[in-house]
């Protein structure tokens, strides 16, 4: 209850200089967490509508206490969930999307000055239907409100100060960043980096909101996020890791399709597909997903013996990237990655890029020393020209 006091007394302290205050909460601590294993005690793979039902507890929970915190030290303020403040999704459980924003509860309840405690990660489909947005979905939920609400800017609370060069955990020589374009910042979020969740940094881009990542815990650090002139191509902002990753391969690319079909029959979307011509006759492709938001991987699984022949599954997988502006304007940085590979004796198990990203994929147990090369390598030396 500690932390749920503080906050109040921040909102608190921004009412009284006269702010209009809408908070945006999350669960506490490992609360979704524990409800997904209280789940798992019941089946092994929990139908998705009835786990969107179970997982927006955590964060009711945290509003409705948020609230009677605030009302408690005379501050008016009223909680709502995703549905009452108006956040319409499509109809995908466990993974949805936000399609609009109807705020007009919020708007109201700012009109007679109260305090409005908005719980996060969650909506309502058009069907009418009780959804969450994936992991990190209350960041989405605060920025499509800012935009909404017409906010200049979204400020966001986590455990560190901004945004750094690579998880401080992994790397303990990693830098805040000070700022980072939405483009470098989604990128990282796709890429595993924690702090801000990619769909909200989307919507920010949008709507041209300015998005400041801070520390819940005080202190002056941060890191701003927004719209920024173009820098020198080759620069690399940090590098972004993730594990409980596996791939699909189909080494006939006939069974793209029905692999594809049961991929969306799951909700099991696909961070990364590629497809080639040859060697193989009609081709083959393989498909990169994570198991972040895919809660019945189990029955995936199982489903997938009844694919045509040549369907394989590799898992225990993770995957490293390093992000900058123009980071492939030239092939420099990608030969970097790949000779660290080299010294390291580590064959990656697929390589891809983008104009702001390098991305290589190899088993779980190198992830972590292959995150502190490229950052010895590519980021805490940027003052060495390429070869």
């Amino acid at each position: 209850m500690e932390k749920i006091q503080k906050v109040a007394d921040r909102v608190a302290a921004a009412k009284a200089a006269g702010r209009d205050v809408v908070v945006v909460v999350s669960a506490m601590g490992d609360t979704t967490d524990d409800l997904l294993k209280l789940a798992r005690q019941v089946c092994d793979s929990p139908p998705r509508r009835e786990l969107d039902m179970l997982l927006t507890a955590g964060e009711r929970i945290s509003m409705a206490l948020l609230s009677m915190a605030l009302n408690a030290r005379g501050v008016p303020a009223v909680s709502f969930t995703g549905s009452q403040s108006g956040i319409v999704t499509n109809d995908a459980h466990t993974n949805a999307r936000i399609v609009e924003v109807r705020p007009y509860r919020v708007q109201d309840e700012l009109a007679r000055g109260k305090v409005v405690i908005v719980a996060g990660y969650q909506g309502v489909s058009y069907k009418r239907e009780v959804t969450t947005l994936g992991r990190g979905g209350s960041d989405t939920t605060a920025v499509a409100l800012a935009a909404a609400l017409d906010a200049e800017a979204c400020e966001i609370y986590s455990d560190v100060e901004g945004v750094y060069s690579a998880d401080p955990r992994l790397v303990p020589e990693a830098r805040r960043l000070a700022e980072l374009s939405y483009e470098e910042m989604q990128e990282l979020a796709e890429s595993g980096a924690k702090v801000l969740n990619a769909q909200a940094v989307e919507f920010a881009k949008e709507r041209g909101i300015v998005i400041f990542a801070r520390s819940s815990h005080g202190g002056a650090g941060e890191t701003v996020v927004r719209k920024f002139p173009p820098r020198a191509p080759g620069r690399v902002a940090g590098v972004a890791s993730e594990t409980g990753l596996v791939m699909l391969s189909a080494s006939d690319g006939g069974a793209l399709t029905p692999l594809l079909e049961l991929l969306d029959r799951h909700g099991a979307p696909g961070k990364q597909l590629l497809y080639h011509e040859a060697p193989a006759p009609g081709g083959s492709a393989s498909v990169v997903m994570s198991l972040e938001n895919l809660h019945d991987f189990t029955r995936l699984r199982s489903e997938l013996t009844r694919l045509p022949a040549g369907v394989r599954l590799f898992e225990g997988l993770g995957a490293v990237s390093a992000i900058g502006t123009g980071i492939n304007a030239t092939f420099e940085n990608l030969r970097r990655c790949l000779a660290a590979l080299g010294e390291m004796g580590v064959t990656p198990r697929g390589v891809a890029t983008s104009s702001f990203r390098i991305s290589l994929l190899v088993d779980d147990p190198q992830v972590t020393p292959l995150v502190r090369r490229l950052h010895a390598e590519l980021v805490a030396r940027p003052e060495e020209e390429p070869a």
